[in-house]
């Protein structure tokens, strides 16, 4: 809504022009005390009429707020636009195959909201990818918003690419034909290998025989270590990924990881490859930085799986 005679736009008008999300400008209008809740509605304050704002009435919209277009100049106003947030609605635009619960579901998964009875909520990793809890001043319920440059992080790109049902969200650098380019390259001692991976594919140890290389869950297991964890999972009923990366740029993985938990599981097996130990190490180190739960289960405590893992739960459940 807009009116033309004196350039004045309604509140939703401004925030199409400023491209900014509709309750986040009544939120910071609100906060700003140009605006204040009042019957189910929104009012004009003294501050609200002293930077023109105004009532219009319109039949099909009744009353509302309307504001000078030389609005759109206002020093508090620019600084909303160099501070935008982004909810998962709005991430829609850049990743429009995946829906609000798919984005909400899988920012749960890597640890960054918690899935409660009270619906979604924020956790410590999640502040630091600079998530914010919000009430809706609508409908009452709490939202989470993140800095609008989270579109751009690698490892959200990542993820939300990876969900992408068609890869038309994939960029060309990530498509697969480009990654088998870039394997033949390393291959052929064009590209330099990267300092976490190892030169050879993982390789079944001798104490796994044929029939046990898979877990009871059908995972692909390189150890009887790790499949000890594996079938201690399954027949718990956690379900859990195999080779899972972390939420960081760096190609680091886990053995495990429990999302219902956000658990990494690491098995230290003995006389590992040197790549292997040096990406285990890393892959501890970064946890720890993020404060992510993490256990390792070294191959001497391969009868104490139980109990480890029995005290590991229990510890994150309490």
């Amino acid at each position: 809504m807009s009116d033309s005679h004196d350039n004045r736009l309604s509140t939703s008008a401004l925030a199409k022009r400023l491209k900014l999300p509709i309750q986040q400008l009544f939120v910071t209008l609100r906060d700003y005390g140009w605006i204040d809740r009042r019957d189910n509605g929104w009012a004009l304050t003294a501050k609200g009429e002293l930077q023109g704002g105004a009532y219009q009435e319109s039949q099909r919209f009744g009353r509302y707020i309307v504001w000078p277009e030389s609005l759109m100049e206002h020093p508090m106003i620019t600084a909303i636009e160099s501070n935008q947030r982004i909810t998962p609605g709005g991430m829609q635009r850049y990743y429009p195959h995946l829906g609000v619960r798919q984005i909400n579901r899988n920012f749960a998964e890597l640890g960054l909201l918690k899935l409660t009875r009270r619906g979604l909520e924020l956790s410590t990793l999640g502040e630091r990818f600079g998530g914010r809890q919000e009430r809706d001043e609508d409908n009452g319920l709490l939202i989470i918003s993140w800095p609008h440059e989270i579109v751009d992080n690698a490892v959200i790109h990542r993820e939300l690419n990876r969900l992408a049902s068609d890869g038309v969200a994939l960029r060309e650098t990530d498509s697969p034909a480009a990654t088998r380019e870039q394997s033949r390259q390393t291959a052929a001692g064009s590209v330099a290998p990267d300092l976490f991976e190892d030169v050879e594919s993982p390789k079944i140890s001798a104490d796994v025989s044929t029939a046990q290389r898979c877990g009871l869950d059908g995972h692909g297991v390189d150890s009887l270590l790790q499949l000890r964890v594996c079938d201690w999972l399954y027949e718990a009923q956690y379900a859990h990924a195999r080779n899972r990366r972390l939420p960081v740029e760096e190609p680091l993985t886990a053995d495990f990881y429990v999302p219902a938990l956000r658990l990494y599981i690491e098995c230290w097996e003995r006389d590992v490859p040197t790549q292997t130990l040096t990406r285990r190490l890393r892959t501890r180190e970064v946890c720890r930085e993020l404060d992510l739960a993490y256990q390792e289960i070294a191959a001497a405590d391969i009868e104490r799986v139980d109990d480890l893992l029995t005290r590991r739960v229990a510890e994150l459940s309490s």
